[in-house]
């Protein structure tokens, strides 16, 4: 059996490392995708006033049904202001106040000729004030991203700032000679450097903007120089060189900067190189060159660490479950992560299963742990998966 950690020891080191960054205000048309540092009230009730849920006629429920005579018009954002007495109606449109009196809508479709209507119920078409939310009341609580749904219920409430985390400055830097900028023609045993896009994808997927630095060659003073301006920012992501050969500069180079590594390898494949460390409050995540490799511990490590840092309430992966679209050979010291295409509730695995298989990654949209055992997953047996 492996002695290096588990991907839950291993998080759990990391999270152990995090402090949430501190809060600043957010005007709520710039908050989506923000996480709250605090719980956000309503400032009004919701609605603010008795409304009509239709367009049709404000009523007195006693009054019907039978005959109306209509006395004026209420609408979105014009109410009237002469109160409908016994036997009598105002039009309204949906969204208007309510008029004093008034105590349920009748449906335009429900009424015939002279204002002749069908029998309601008080309250009957009514959205009541306060319906949604009283004023005070929590809207959207602390930890929470701020997705579609939660801006626009903060902005119906009234809330025009909140409260949020800093969002995480977030340096990226690759290192390897064999690197090229994707354009440029290649010399034999280059390649083109994918992984620091790679990672600048999955920032963005969390709310953060990537500080993408330009790639360097494994050269001592060159490193050097990048990681020690790169270690300024809150958290530091590196591609490449956290291996044990002789061009592998990125860990020996952190801890001549001060750096202390907390770990260095874990029990999952792909991604077993992972490294990480910490100065101060900077946290640094030194991923394996392997793409595949790169973005596996992205989701497991990274991920949850910036989500901490802006005071998510989970910030672990959320795993979902499905079946096994066919058997799969379990690896006895590792958990793997195999690259999937989800089929409705079935999860088929991909052929090109090798970490530097980033083409074939790219069809995946799933990433099923296989826990490590002996023998096989058999087809149609419950797995969990992240979603990618």
């Amino acid at each position: 059996m492996s002695d290096l950690p588990g991907i839950d020891e291993a998080l759990a080191l990391v999270l152990a490392h995090v402090r949430r960054l501190p809060l600043e205000d957010v005007a709520i048309v710039a908050a989506a995708g923000r996480v709250l540092g605090e719980d956000a009230h309503a400032v009004v009730d919701l609605p603010p006033f008795d409304s009509s849920a239709m367009d049709g006629y404000a009523v007195r429920a006693s009054d019907t049904p039978g005959p109306l005579t209509v006395v004026g018009h209420s609408a979105a954002g014009s109410p009237e202001q002469r109160a409908v007495g016994p036997g009598e109606a105002a039009v309204i449109s949906t969204g208007a106040v309510v008029p004093e009196g008034a105590d349920a809508v009748v449906p335009v479709e429900r009424t015939t000729g002279e204002v002749e209507v069908e029998g309601v119920v008080p309250g009957e078409n009514v959205r009541p004030r306060g319906g949604d939310t009283r004023a005070g009341n929590v809207v959207v609580a602390a930890g929470s991203r701020l997705g579609p749904p939660q801006v626009s219920a903060l902005a119906a409430a009234g809330v025009a700032v909140v409260r949020c985390a800093r969002r995480p400055r977030v340096a990226v830097l690759a290192t390897g000679s064999e690197l090229r900028v994707p354009g440029e023609p290649l010399a034999p045993g280059q390649i083109y450097e994918s992984n620091s896009l790679l990672i600048a994808a999955q920032l963005a997927q969390v709310g953060v903007d990537a500080n993408v630095f330009p790639f360097v060659t494994d050269d001592a003073a060159a490193t050097l120089a990048a990681l020690e301006q790169a270690l300024e920012l809150d958290v530091l992501i590196t591609s490449g060189g956290v291996s044990v050969g002789p061009h592998d500069l990125v860990r020996a180079t952190l801890r001549e900067l001060g750096v202390t590594e907390v770990f260095w390898r874990v029990a999952v494949k792909p991604g077993k190189p992972v490294a990480f460390a910490v100065r101060g409050e900077t946290l640094a995540f030194g991923l394996p060159g392997n793409p595949v490799s790169s973005l596996v511990a992205f989701e497991l490590f990274v991920r949850p660490a910036l989500q901490a840092l802006q005071g998510m309430r989970d910030p672990h992966p959320h795993y979902f479950v499905g079946k096994l679209g066919h058997a799969v050979a379990r690896n006895t010291q590792r958990d793997e992560f195999v690259r999937a295409r989800r089929d409705g509730d079935q999860l088929v695995p991909l052929s090109g299963q090798d970490s530097h298989m980033i083409v074939h990654a790219a069809a995946a949209n799933a990433l099923v742990l296989v826990p490590r055992g002996e023998g096989l997953l058999e087809q149609g047996t419950q797995v969990s998966y992240l979603p990618i």
